[in-house]
């Protein structure tokens, strides 16, 4: 196999752009240095296609590999053919290569081992040829007999015949593809409670829709396979995926009878025994494993696509944020953090509880606060007594002088961080709940620089998250914060060392040391500092660079994303059209671009010694020094006052923010605590495939409420007819 043909064929890429992307991957650049600067040689891949092809490039490389393995391994048995050979060479999947490796595989003591040691190996041939001139199968039976054996009868021998054919049957590659293609063609899903199971309890009552059901596998949602699949672990149902058997039977029957077969009856009954004894149980298994892995990657790519939108939302800077952690019995904890996220004091306040002197007495602390430290928005985490601590503030702000908007923020994960090593080392004298509240104000500043401080699968953007491959997940999750820590950059003087581990070509121990050469030396003043770091060589500067921005250095294009290999080109495009470093500075730009394409762009491409691409970027950049890419995205919703869940009425329509997106909906925040779902179907006037094409976490979003259950704590909302 040709794997890089295959990539390009699967990717529609040109020969030329395949092959550059293999070798720049091999040569171990990564993946966002390759997406920003590498385009003339990709072709304008991006970073998720990129992360797919490498995803499909690893694959490939191990169905080769093992492809090599099963070879040898025949081959010693000396049982190797061109037949053989031609089967593994058009094997596309791992599978289909263990289907033809199955029948030369070590086994471990069956039937069918049983009887070929016996010696009925000839006799289920002779009976497996069919030959139309054979003898009556007893007749053939009785020259098996040997009581030294174990082989007492022709009944036994012929016994002993029919279990070697159907394993035979069973490791018949052809046959077991032909069949799994029908259980996915053809086959039903059927769950039920199990015996014993106590319907009325709780935990049967999360899988009530699944106590009868069943549902082809051509229309099974990857949401509920996970869900009937830990329905099963849990013991609460019993699951069956299967075809007719007739249907089977007759697959397996056009393979193995032939023509005026002398033993059809004999042969049918091996098929019958096979498939329901060796092949049923065996396929189901497959294609069960098979549908959970296709869900599995379907849900952990749902997962993809809310993080990353939940990473890039758009900053809150220059306020001054007070996080509000609210609590109960142990009161709620106060953080106020300036415009850079230092924090300026902290205190904790009774507001949830019923004592109407202690609210006001926290009412009157927090007025001190807001008053001092010029407070201008209050972020209440969504957890335990967030909407006791809405009502409070919404009360509060009214009586402020000063102008002070509220939002509730997602608390997903700031617990997490809250006890972790990395919260202990930057708030040593806190305690945990005391960083929560910094997280929870941090969290609304800079979205990106706070979240990745939590490991994404706590973030709680995901469906069945805890029902997926870890290694899996943190890879792709791994490689999502990567892509948007690149996309967006990073101040080199002011990141901490868990963002700069996420810069391409950095890792946490390297990370650290550009922490400690910034604080031993000084505020970076040039990125060519960056190779006196530490264990940072020239390979990791080259990709990394580009990517590490310094405000007030001493040459502008260090607070570009221009890479520093392009230096000398972007200096002659300034020359070129007469701009100094000061016009970059102050922004006078702005007309470079249409400049460049007057003057011709090839021409400016071939002047500078930069590839058309790679002009298009400088000129974009110079034209925005320090431009962060998040600006542009529409800003967190503040509020001023509180809807509760007995406001909502019928019709109403509401500004929300979308918090998760999933298979079935989207669940969105309307400023009442309980989050709102809008079901598929009610996305769009049009209809929706996947939720994704329609809404991201994050966005603001108008909806329409359509229903109010007050017992159940329940909102359905709907978009149509409405702008998104």
């Amino acid at each position: 196999m040709n794997i890089n043909e295959k990539l390009m064929q699967e990717f529609n890429l040109t020969k030329e752009h395949t092959d550059n992307v293999v070798a720049l991957l091999d040569d171990g650049n990564t993946v966002p240095f390759i997406a920003r600067y590498r385009k003339e040689l990709t072709g304008h891949i991006d970073d998720q296609v990129l992360r797919s092809l490498l995803d499909r490039l690893n694959y490939l490389r191990n169905l080769e590999t093992r492809k090599g393995e099963v070879e040898k391994s025949i081959t010693e048995q000396g049982k190797f053919t061109d037949e053989i050979k031609d089967a593994l060479d058009k094997a596309e999947t791992l599978t289909e290569v263990e289907d033809i490796y199955r029948p030369y595989k070590k086994k471990k003591e069956t039937r069918a081992t049983k009887a070929i040691a016996k010696g009925l190996l000839p006799l289920a041939e002779q009976i497996y040829a069919q030959d139309k001139a054979g003898a009556p199968l007893l007749e053939l039976a009785k020259a098996f007999i040997n009581e030294d054996l174990g082989v007492n009868s022709a009944e036994e021998a012929l016994s002993g015949a029919s279990d070697i054919i159907a394993e035979m049957i069973s490791d018949n590659a052809e046959i077991r593809k032909a069949l799994r293609r029908m259980f996915i063609r053809l086959g039903v899903m059927y769950s039920a409670f199990g015996k014993g199971v106590d319907i009325d309890s709780e935990k049967a009552g999360v899988y009530e829709m699944y106590k009868e059901f069943s549902e082809s596998v051509q229309e099974l949602k990857s949401h509920r396979v996970l869900a009937i699949n830990r329905g099963e672990k849990d013991g609460i149902l019993k699951v069956k995926l299967s075809i007719p058997d007739s249907v089977a039977h007759n697959v397996i029957k056009r393979s193995v009878v032939l023509t005026d077969s002398p033993y059809v009856d004999f042969i049918v009954s091996a098929i019958e025994d096979a498939y329901k004894r060796l092949i049923e149980p065996s396929i189901e298994r497959e294609v069960r494993s098979m549908l959970t892995e296709n869900a599995q990657e379907r849900a952990i790519k749902t997962f993809e696509q809310n993080l990353r939108p939940l990473l890039m939302q758009s900053p809150l800077k220059g306020k001054v944020v007070m996080g509000f952690d609210p609590g109960l019995r142990t009161g709620c904890k106060i953080a106020i953090v300036d415009e850079t996220g230092k924090v300026l004091g902290k205190t904790v306040v009774y507001a949830t509880l019923p004592d109407e002197k202690k609210k006001e007495q926290a009412k009157d602390i927090l007025k001190k606060f807001i008053s001092k430290f010029n407070v201008d928005v209050i972020a209440i985490g969504n957890g335990t007594a967030s909407k006791e601590s809405e009502i409070f503030i919404a009360d509060l702000i009214k009586e402020c002088d000063r102008k002070v908007s509220y939002i509730v923020v997602s608390e997903a994960g700031a617990s997490v961080y809250s006890a972790s090593e990395l919260g202990a080392e930057e708030f040593p004298d806190f305690d945990v709940s005391e960083r929560s509240a910094v997280s929870i104000a941090r969290r609304l500043q800079d979205p990106l620089a706070e979240l990745i401080k939590i490991d994404p699968k706590s973030i709680g953007v995901g469906q069945y998250q805890h029902d997926m491959p870890e290694a899996r997940l943190d890879e792709v999750l791994g490689g999502t914060v990567e892509d948007c820590v690149n996309t967006v950059g990073v101040d080199l003087n002011t990141a901490s060392a868990s963002l700069l581990s996420y810069v391409a070509g950095l890792n946490k121990s390297i990370a650290k040391n550009v922490v400690e050469f910034r604080e031993t030396n000084g505020k970076f003043t040039s990125r060519t500092q960056l190779l006196k770091v530490k264990k940072l060589g020239e390979k990791a500067f080259t990709q990394c660079a580009g990517f590490l921005r310094i405000a007030g250095g001493t040459s502008i294009l260090d607070n570009t994303a221009v890479h520093p290999e392009s230096y000398e080109g972007a200096e002659k495009l300034l020359s070129l059209f007469g701009y100094s470093d000061e016009d970059v500075k102050c922004g006078k730009l702005s007309d470079l671009s249409a400049k460049i394409q007057k003057h011709g762009i090839e021409k400016v491409s071939a002047y500078c010694g930069l590839g058309v691409d790679t002009i298009k970027d400088v000129a974009s950049e110079l034209a925005k020094p320090g431009r962060d890419v998040r600006d542009d995205l529409p800003k967190p919703v503040l509020r001023s006052d509180i809807l509760s869940l007995s406001d909502l009425k019928e019709g109403m329509i509401i500004s929300g923010v979308v918090r998760n997106v999933t298979d079935f909906g989207a669940f969105v925040d309307i400023g009442v605590h309980q989050d709102g779902l809008v079901h598929i179907s009610e996305l769009s006037d049009n209809f929706v495939r996947d939720p994704q094409t329609v809404v991201k976490v994050g966005q603001p979003v108008q909806v329409r409420v359509k229903g109010v259950d007050l017992k159940k704590n329940r909102i359905s909302l709907s978009m149509k007819g409405l702008k998104k």
